[in-house]
């Protein structure tokens, strides 16, 4: 009778701690690092029909402590692909709302089915509609690779969404990874979308190649921009993130990377590499490592605070599914890093962003006001990834 007593104590605590960790409690989850405030947003218990979440995106909602997160749920079967989901927070990431779906891979768009991936929110300066934009494939492919654009809006703030067909130039398939940047070229308003392709996956004449879509009215997309490739040696370039360069009018893009010819492999030494444009994204330089950017085949987030501080967070370690490294036995993506680099100087030395001897991945920040950032990324467990969605706020301290 004790032990049986016993075991329905621990039964009963284990499922209070998993209640409390699936509505993002007020409990801190304990880490290293400098980012505070640590929530789970979401966990993939909550979702019977998927066994992974991922992906999450993050803006600011129209009220002062308002945050909404995108992400996704990995149907069952599928490498990475599913359904669509947001959920808001009206305290500042305290606590957050059961989530809306804003594409359902069970829903038929006439006689196709798709599963979704990536969402980017978007919301243009001074209008209340907000778009979460994201790839949309054939739900037999066995992956997403094959993927177009697709499109919602919201008026209210993100409890309600509306799907729109986009007027696609670009005809091609797309990967989408981070947020949409407003410019201007030749005297037009744009918005522009990084995105890449990777068709040398299924097919010996395809490309792998980083591309910019530009559009005035977020309806319409076309291609804008190829990303130059260096000649010696090709890198595969894609999940790039933009912000403003250096000098004025400049922008600059960070880009993930492979070797071009076998994905399964880093560059050597493994690094980000960018581009700069010019002349508002319309072209772009030839793409060159950033000798002091860790990037081991994972996507990291680049941007550029309101005071024109860098900051760019990744995961450390060697490249996923990688055990050689001494320390790194389940491989890559586990702990997530950063660095610094204020106006007219160099990076900083590594910070630790987050530790909790678990697998992080997909890092998103914005900043909510100066030097003040709200951020969102997959979380797992010692040897498993993406279970949970965590949320953490960080400030900046040169």
């Amino acid at each position: 009778m004790r032990k049986n007593n016993l075991e329905i104590i621990i039964s009963v605590v284990s499922c209070v701690l998993l209640c409390f960790a699936q509505m993002g409690c007020a409990a801190e989850i304990k880490h290293k690092g400098d980012v505070s405030d640590v929530r789970v947003i979401r966990h993939v218990d909550q979702h019977p029909g998927s066994w992974r979440i991922w992906q999450p995106y993050i803006i600011q909602g129209q009220k002062k402590k308002h945050l909404i997160v995108a992400f996704a749920a990995m149907a069952n079967g599928k490498k990475d692909m599913g359904d669509i989901l947001v959920s808001l927070s009206t305290d500042d990431g305290d606590t957050w709302d059961e989530p809306i779906c804003v594409f359902d891979h069970r829903q038929r768009q006439g006689a196709i089915q798709f599963a979704y991936a990536n969402p980017v929110l978007h919301r243009a300066p001074g209008q209340e509609v907000i778009w979460c934009f994201a790839m949309r494939c054939p739900i037999q492919q066995i992956n997403s690779e094959e993927s177009q654009l697709c499109g919602a809006f919201t008026a209210d703030g993100g409890r309600s969404w509306t799907p729109v067909e986009m007027a696609m130039h670009y005809t091609g398939p797309l990967i989408t990874n981070a947020g949409i940047m407003e410019t201007e070229i030749r005297g037009q308003k744009r918005y522009l979308l990084p995105a890449h392709r990777n068709t040398l996956q299924g097919d010996p004449r395809g490309s792998r190649d980083h591309f910019i879509l530009s559009s005035t009215s977020l309806l319409e997309w076309k291609l804008e921009a190829y990303i130059p490739q260096p000649t010696k040696p090709r890198v595969f370039l894609h999940e790039g993130n933009m912000a403003p360069g250096d000098e004025p009018g400049e922008i600059k893009i960070v880009m993930r990377t492979a070797d071009y010819d076998n994905t399964g492999l880093t560059t050597s030494p493994p690094r980000a590499w960018s581009s700069v444009s010019t002349d508002g994204g319309r072209t772009w330089s030839v793409a060159k490592e950033e000798p002091d950017l860790h990037n081991a085949k994972s996507k990291a987030f680049f941007g550029r605070a309101s005071n024109g501080t860098y900051i760019y967070v990744y995961s450390d370690g060697p490249q996923q599914r990688d055990k050689s490294w001494p320390g790194f036995p389940n491989g890559g993506r586990t702990s997530l890093r950063y660095k610094i680099k204020p106006p007219g100087k160099k990076w900083s030395e590594q910070k630790t962003f987050f530790d909790a001897g678990i697998k992080n991945s997909y890092p998103t920040l914005v900043e909510v006001k100066p030097g003040d950032f709200r951020a969102v990324w997959d979380s797992g467990t010692a040897d498993r990834s993406r279970t949970h969605i965590s949320f953490g706020k960080l400030k900046l301290t040169p």
